[in-house]
């Protein structure tokens, strides 16, 4: 109750401060020197957030369909034998560092967005099929039973049963992959991705602990939020497939 507390107040405070950061230049103020700007004003904070935001979410969602596809094909007796091939292509994003992706990626994408996009992706492969593949491999035997008796197609099987059981722990490893991608995007103002890691990038280079801090705040909390949204979306799809997530 104290930790939902704590949560509540968290996103109400970085939520009033994107809609009128210049508010709380004297919270900031203490930890700038030499008469720096104590809110960041080179960009609109509440812009660079939705921006990171969007970034964050297409990469999220083109890595969990890729991801989940792969799942399914390598769970299905056709494509059982692409099992170690497809562990090896989600893994490649796990192998190299965003940074060293990103750095690949701009020679042949160019600056901006895409390169960061790029990176995000393969990154977040390998949580979401790993999740995956154990939800729908770890499903009790009288499922596929249950399944044959009642007649049911391949199909229908896998919309009707294999996926929603599988959910919660699929759900898991999107939580994974989100929170992670939040953090890693920030690099993606390296190559002039409309991220926060603007915000800290532009305090580090000038020695200014407010902007660091707004940065670092603001994608903090954001984590923390997503992280306890899905958390609850895994609880339901659990309930509903009649075993519990743990807190």
């Amino acid at each position: 109750m104290i930790g939902r507390l704590i949560l509540v107040l968290a996103v109400v405070f970085v939520a009033a401060f994107l809609m009128m950061p210049e508010a709380f230049a004297p919270l900031f103020r203490p930890l700038t020197r030499n008469g720096a700007p104590p809110i960041y004003g080179q960009s609109s904070l509440l812009a660079l957030t939705l921006s990171h935001l969007g970034v964050v979410a297409v990469a999220v969602a083109a890595s969990t369909l890729v991801a989940v596809a792969l799942a399914v094909l390598v769970t299905r007796p056709v494509g059982r034998e692409f099992l170690p091939l497809a562990r090896t292509v989600t893994a490649v994003g796990q192998t190299f560092p965003p940074v060293a992706v990103l750095a690949l990626a701009v020679p042949v994408l160019g600056f901006g967005t895409a390169p960061t996009l790029v990176a995000l992706f393969l990154y977040g492969l390998l949580p979401v099929f790993e999740n995956a593949l154990a939800g729908l491999t770890l499903q009790p035997p009288a499922v596929a039973d249950a399944a044959r008796a009642m007649g049911l197609t391949p199909r229908q099987r896998l919309w009707q049963v294999d996926l929603p059981l599988a959910l919660p722990m699929l759900l898991a490893g999107m939580r994974l992959n989100a929170v992670i991608s939040l953090g890693t995007a920030t690099i993606g103002s390296t190559v002039a991705a409309r991220t926060l890691g603007e915000v800290i990038i532009a305090g580090l280079l000038s020695s200014n602990t407010a902007f660091v801090v707004q940065g670092g705040m603001i994608v903090g909390v954001i984590a923390v939020l997503i992280h306890a949204g899905f958390q609850g979306l895994e609880r339901i799809s659990a309930a509903r497939a009649g075993h519990v997530v743990a807190d």
